[in-house]
């Protein structure tokens, strides 16, 4: 059995291409299948129209959602309540093509991989400065964590179901998928696509979302900014000593007193933006620290059409 995970924020204008699409794929594979939508607390009709595939479909599974948690939530309450033995994740504007499933199964059921995972080998159609920071993004994640991020890497992909529970096994609250696929290792053969543009409705990433991520991503799975914060006050320390030595030499030997306000505020506020740096660093790891002490629930699903879900967790 395979199971399509499609979290859905504000989706009702591609919902019914995207059924309609999957659907025909899956039907030529001809295996079991269910198509998990997670409603993430959508403000359009996205639930009505998931009410409406499910009444026609017996296919179609919904979870809705009491608010929007997040695209990490969905994919998560999607891993917990999945039945297939196959699973895979994909978005609901066909930027994922679910053309690309028969292939994907094919190569799983050789048994030399767990995962079949897709990555962009072009970014047409994308704002060029969006795609130059994104791929900086790439190269220092894998310089910096131990999670394997490739370069174009999309939440899509197909996995066995012992690679889901793995990931499912990890119950951390801030949840960084792309690093989790990463950092349970497993077979992953790489599968490479050109770049397709959403078939209706309106991105929900922006710049400023994306660098929110990003830093979401290098603080869940690298120690590296405290490592830097680190060597910032070792340095400043060392020239401040360095700095204090010259001072005193030239006034007991040269009778040189430093002259000048200007200088002395320019290293004042120089220090200060770096003390301010890296508390700001230490404040972003004890903040995730303090929401994993809370033990809150990763979602709470308000309405579904399958009984047996787990609802809460």
């Amino acid at each position: 059995m395979i199971s399509i995970i499609v979290p859905c924020y504000n989706e009702q204008e591609a919902l019914p291409l995207f059924h309609k699409e999957a659907t025909r794929i899956l039907q030529e594979i001809g295996e079991e299948y269910e198509l998990l939508f997670v409603n993430d607390g959508s403000k359009d009709e996205t639930l009505k129209e998931l009410k409406a595939l499910s009444a026609k479909d017996s296919h179609v599974i919904y979870l809705s959602f009491s608010r929007n948690f997040g695209k990490e939530a969905a994919m998560y309450a999607g891993f917990c309540n999945a039945k297939g033995d196959y699973i895979a994740v994909m978005d609901a504007d066909l930027q994922d093509p679910p053309a690309l499933l028969p292939e994907m199964l094919k190569i799983l059921k050789t048994g030399e991989y767990d995962s079949v995972a897709t990555r962009r080998v072009s970014r047409e159609g994308e704002p060029i400065i969006r795609s130059w920071f994104a791929r900086r993004f790439y190269s220092i994640m894998n310089r910096i964590s131990e999670s394997d991020i490739v370069d174009g890497a999309r939440d899509f992909r197909l996995m066995k179901k012992s690679m889901v529970e793995a990931i499912v096994a990890m119950g951390e609250y801030n949840r960084f998928s792309k690093g989790l696929f990463g950092w349970v290792g497993f077979r992953t053969y790489w599968m490479p696509y050109e770049n397709v543009e959403r078939v209706a409705g309106e991105t929900k990433w922006n710049f400023w979302k994306l660098f929110k991520y990003a830093i979401d991503g290098i603080i869940n799975f690298s120690h590296v900014p405290l490592s830097i914060a680190s060597w910032f006050g070792t340095t400043m320390t060392f020239f401040s000593f360095l700095a204090l030595a010259v001072i005193i030499i030239r006034r007991l030997i040269f009778g040189d007193p430093v002259a000048g306000w200007a200088s002395i505020i320019c290293v004042v506020i120089f220090i200060g933006g770096i003390q301010l740096l890296c508390l700001g660093i230490m404040g972003q790891y004890i903040s995730k620290t303090y929401l994993e002490t809370k033990h809150r629930p990763h979602f709470i699903i308000a309405e579904t059409n399958d009984e047996s879900a787990i609802k809460l967790k």
